[in-house]
């Protein structure tokens, strides 16, 4: 009876892969559907701490409320309290989480069942450069790596095809692996 309503509902991975079907058809049959915009607002906790608050974004031009808080704060040995995730790692975890979502769904609509699912991401930053210590050494990652463990019932070249979709498709990796311009405006007071 479960498998039979599983079946019907075609639930893959926790997916529901039909109204996955229905988001696509209804964004290719009005792309105002599929335009999405996302806000947060982070306010100094002192020290090194913030807290970044969301509270809703819209979709297909709708208002969704949600209400959500992410603290970040650094090490102590980089004067935090280490209270929280620190600004890399929070970069790190939103690219993982993105990619994510880009597993499970290709091998849900594959129809391919995960057993398991882990990415590991690290990367390499010089401080001399956040620091101004040294112009010449970039304050950022120049290359960041991870690997993705995965398992289920799908074949190894089933897995290389969502691989490759997933980082043509996801957000978060096209928005970390190119360049994007970002407009910065201070108002003081």
């Amino acid at each position: 009876m479960l498998a039979e309503k599983a079946k019907e509902t075609n639930i893959v991975n926790g997916l529901d892969v039909t109204a996955l079907h229905g988001v696509i058809r209804d964004i290719e049959a009005d792309p105002r559907k599929g335009m999405v915009a996302f806000s947060v607002t982070s306010q100094w906790q002192g020290q090194t701490k913030s807290r970044t608050r969301i509270e809703s974004y819209t979709i297909g031009g709708q208002r969704v409320d949600r209400r959500f808080a992410i603290d970040v704060d650094e090490p102590i040995e980089l004067l935090g309290q280490n209270s929280a995730p620190n600004p890399q790692e929070t970069l790190m975890a939103a690219l993982n989480a993105c990619v994510m979502v880009g597993y499970v769904a290709g091998a849900a609509v594959k129809g391919i069942a995960l057993d398991g699912l882990e990415i590991e991401t690290n990367g390499e930053l010089d401080l001399r450069g956040f620091l101004g210590i040294d112009p010449n050494v970039p304050p950022g990652y120049e290359k960041i790596r991870y690997v993705v463990r995965i398992k289920g019932n799908g074949t190894p070249a089933q897995f290389r095809e969502i691989h490759e979709t997933v980082m043509k498709t996801s957000p978060n990796y096209f928005n970390i692996s190119r360049p994007i311009k970002i407009d910065a405006e201070l108002r003081i007071g």
